[in-house]
């Protein structure tokens, strides 16, 4: 992965220039979600969610094909877009706060945003990657497009709904887009990608700060759009996924008394350290903004290493997939299929219980998995500030 030059950051920088001058302010600049300065619950209308594949409800599949079976298995028995055998922690997100689950903004068929949008996409990084999708696995729709698609979205839906007719019960209301709470699950993809191109441990900690440093961008530009209340989530402990552990060597010396690859969880400490400083510095330049920055990595970490005391087994072992240590196969994945005199036979097959798993494919979490996450941080509990998901709307 190559750092970007002068020219690439003057470029992007221009860009997003260019889409927040261009868009018209469909929401007044002092509106704050509904809550104030008080203690109550902030009852936001919509979600805008912005991410890879820890959040996507569709993205992806609609631009490249969907996530085949058996994902989704367990709760809408059939593929839906994500890759997991179910829910996903942005949609117990979503139920929490009343609202129906997040349409895939790329998703063209049966999408209903009036409660939001998600612009996520599996794969996706913060900083764009100078690769195809089909050459590294890395989504074309890094942080930035994601962007340039919540601009054209917010902007073309309110000339669309204000045309009446069908369409206005499918779009946000104009206020949503000040009152909505803005989430956020990204980076791990941009760690990964320095090791895939064999990149060593401090050559991908020396691109961290140039990541944040686009990330904050965004999350300024989101804000100029409108946006007050900011829930950002941290990266988890990638050491701990079988793709990485099974892709990247390592020695014996470097692997914890769980089992998980300590080099890679180091990384990701450092990045979610930054992270957290990034977040403070935005609290200051956005002292209108609430921001939320959730430990994920925390409570994935204590549900990886004491799985059995929580309820599951083998946290280091993909539900769905074939062969191998970890039962995960780069080339033949959850839902692969080979020619057996002639019929498709399916390979990559789901466990029997995916409850008691917490890994269903080597990359992403099982719905069990991720409804634990989800448990574990609504409270606020593994939150700074320490405030529950029905509160983010107040500063602290």
């Amino acid at each position: 992965m190559e750092f970007p030059n002068c020219f690439t950051k003057l470029l992007f920088t221009i860009c997003l220039s260019l889409f927040s001058l261009s868009c018209f302010s469909v929401v007044p600049q002092l509106a704050y979600a509904t809550g104030g300065g008080g203690g109550g619950p902030c009852h936001f209308p919509a979600i805008f969610n912005f991410g890879d594949s820890n959040s996507d409800t569709g993205g992806l599949s609609a631009a490249f094909g969907q996530a085949p079976p058996p994902n989704g298995e367990s709760y809408f028995h059939g593929p839906a877009g994500r890759y997991s055998d179910g829910r996903l922690v942005i949609d117990f997100i979503a139920e929490s706060l009343g609202l129906p689950y997040l349409s895939a903004y790329l998703d063209a068929l049966g999408s209903n945003f009036t409660n939001g949008a998600n612009f996520a996409t599996a794969g996706s990084t913060i900083r764009p990657q100078n690769m195809t999708l089909h050459q590294s696995g890395f989504s074309p729709f890094s942080l930035n497009v994601q962007y340039y698609q919540f601009n054209d979205f917010q902007r073309r839906s309110q000339y669309i709904r204000n045309q009446g007719g069908v369409f206005a019960g499918l779009l946000p209301n104009a206020e949503y887009f000040s009152r909505a709470l803005y989430t956020f699950d990204i980076g791990q993809n941009d760690l990964t990608a320095g090791y895939f191109l064999n990149m060593t441990t401090d050559q991908v900690r020396e691109y961290v700060p140039d990541v944040l440093d686009q990330f904050k961008t965004v999350v300024k530009y989101i804000y100029d759009h409108g946006g007050r209340s900011f829930w950002i989530h941290n990266t988890g402990p990638v050491g701990c996924l079988p793709y990485v552990m099974d892709r990247v060597p390592i020695t014996a010396g470097q692997v914890d008394k769980v089992g998980c690859a300590t080099p890679f969880n180091e990384v990701a400490r450092y990045y979610n350290l930054k992270l957290k400083e990034a977040v403070v510095q935005l609290r200051k330049d956005l002292p209108s903004a609430a921001f939320t920055y959730v430990d994920v990595y925390s409570v994935k970490y204590e549900l990886i290493s004491q799985a059995r005391k929580h309820g599951f087994v083998h946290p280091l072992k993909a539900c769905c997939g074939h062969g191998g240590k970890y039962n995960f196969n780069m080339h033949h994945g959850c839902g692969s299929k080979i020619k057996v005199h002639g019929k498709d036979i399916m390979v990559g097959k789901s466990c029997k219980d995916p409850t008691v798993a917490i890994n269903w494919d080597g990359v992403h979490y099982t719905e069990a998995a991720n409804k634990w996450v989800f448990d574990q941080i609504v409270s606020g509990a593994y939150s700074d500030p320490p405030i529950p998901l029905n509160k983010a709307c107040h500063k602290h």
